[in-house]
C-alpha cells in the first residue's frame, strides 16, 4: 500500500525559526545564518579528529574557495565573485542536511538519497543565482576538493600521505601550509568551534553575495 503524501515530509525547523521540508525544498525556506551555523555544526571525516574538535564543512567549504582562488592566481587569473561563491557553496546541501556522509558509503544509501541531495543543491543554487558546472569548471572544483581532502586527511585526521594515497586513494599529494591561515591565523589546520566557523562563512558568503550583485 502506497504512503499518504500527507506523511512524505522531513521538516526541518531553523533557528531563523524558518521551516524547510528536506523532501520538498525551495529557495525561500531558510535565512543566510541558518545555512551558516547548519555547515558550521556538520562534520566532515565522520566527525573524526585528531584535534580536540572535528572539521566543520563550513571551514572546509572556505579551504576550497582559496584553493581554487589560488590555483586561478597562479596562471595569472582572478576566480570571479559568482564562480567563487559557488566554490563556497559546493556542499550547502549538508548544512541544510546536517549530514555529511563519507564519499565511499553514498552509493550503500540509494538513489532516494541522492535525489534529496540533488533537489537540496537545486535550491541552493537557485537562491544563489549560482550556474551549474561546465566539465572544465568542475574539473578545477574536484582538484581543489581533492587537495583540500588530502590535506585535511593528514593534518586534521592524522592519516599519513602514504595511507591518503594508497588507503584513502586520494592521488593528489597534501600540503603543507594551511591556505586559511594567512587570511584568518591561528594554528594552521587546526578545526574551529562552530561559532567562529559559522561567523566566517557567514562574512565571506555575504561579501561573495555583494560581489556577484
Amino acid at each position: 500500500m502506497g504512503r499518504n503524501r500527507q506523511e512524505d515530509r522531513a521538516w526541518v525547523r531553523m533557528p531563523s525559526e524558518r521551516r524547510l521540508d528536506l523532501l520538498d525544498p525551495t529557495p525561500f525556506d531558510w535565512e543566510d545564518s541558518d545555512l551558516a551555523l547548519g555547515l558550521a555544526r556538520t562534520y566532515r571525516w565522520g566527525g573524526h579528529s585528531a584535534w580536540p574538535l572535528p572539521l566543520s564543512v563550513a571551514q572546509h567549504s572556505l579551504t576550497v574557495m582559496h584553493l581554487r582562488a589560488a590555483a586561478c592566481k597562479a596562471v595569472g587569473l582572478e576566480l570571479p565573485p559568482l564562480a567563487a561563491l559557488r566554490e563556497l557553496l559546493h556542499d550547502a546541501e549538508e548544512g541544510l542536511l546536517g549530514f555529511d556522509c563519507v564519499s565511499p558509503l553514498k552509493p550503500f544509501l540509494g538513489e532516494g538519497f541522492k535525489a534529496l541531495t540533488v533537489r537540496l543543491e537545486s535550491a541552493v543554487f537557485l537562491r544563489y543565482g549560482l550556474q551549474q558546472w561546465t566539465p572544465k569548471e568542475h574539473a578545477a572544483h574536484k582538484m581543489a576538493d581533492r587537495l583540500a581532502a588530502a590535506s585535511e586527511a593528514v593534518h586534521v585526521v592524522g592519516w599519513s600521505a602514504k595511507e591518503v594515497l594508497h588507503t584513502l586513494k586520494i592521488t593528489v599529494p597534501p600540503l603543507n601550509d594551511d591556505p586559511l591561515q594567512a587570511t584568518y591565523g591561528g594554528t594552521a589546520w587546526e578545526p574551529w568551534t562552530p561559532a567562529v566557523a559559522s561567523e566566517r562563512f557567514l562574512a565571506e558568503l555575504d561579501r561573495l553575495k555583494a560581489l556577484s550583485a
